[in-house]
């Protein structure tokens, strides 16, 4: 990575963070969808990122998120789960021609289909963790359930729609 990519991959860090902490915290509809945009910050970082680096990235950014919520540790839980499953949900959906290793993680380079599975499937279990750590009882799995399908839902649309207007 040259250091003007690392520069930029800071920034978008701190930018969904900041999206995160000042913007999107009000943003819940019907009281069952909740937006963590957040959780992008973690998503798009590039394929060649060390482990350790991105699990300590994904606890930053939940820890973060937690001292703003006053959530005790539960989103950096969660963010440090999906930092620690990325690589392997990423070699899951791996093409059978592997990754150029100059192809950045975004909608344009990875196409749509694409983007969509691997971003869902790690903010549904972002998400999943997250409620179910929030309601500590398997009392409420239901409720929980309709929350992590519908915040999911809610969370990758605005993430591929802040997608559309990046520039890769």
């Amino acid at each position: 990575m040259t250091s003007r990519s690392i520069v930029s991959q800071v920034l978008i860090f701190v930018f969904y963070l900041l999206l995160q902490i000042f913007f999107v915290r009000q943003l819940v509809l019907f009281d069952y969808a909740f937006c963590f945009v957040y959780v992008a910050s973690i998503i798009l970082l590039p394929f060649e990122i060390n482990r350790i680096t991105l699990i300590l990235l994904g606890f930053l950014a939940g820890i973060t998120v937690d001292i703003f919520y006053n959530t005790i540790g539960a989103n950096a839980s969660a963010m440090t789960l999906i930092a620690f499953l990325r690589s392997t949900i990423i070699d899951v959906l791996t093409p059978q021609r592997g990754y150029d290793e100059r192809q950045t993680l975004s909608l344009n380079s990875m196409g749509l289909t694409w983007f969509i599975t691997y971003a869902t499937s790690l903010i549904f279990i972002h998400h999943f963790v997250l409620f179910l750590l929030e309601a500590s009882d398997w009392g409420l799995f239901l409720t929980v359930m309709v929350k992590v399908i519908c915040s999911t839902i809610f969370t990758a649309t605005i993430v591929v729609i802040i997608q559309f207007f990046r520039k890769d």
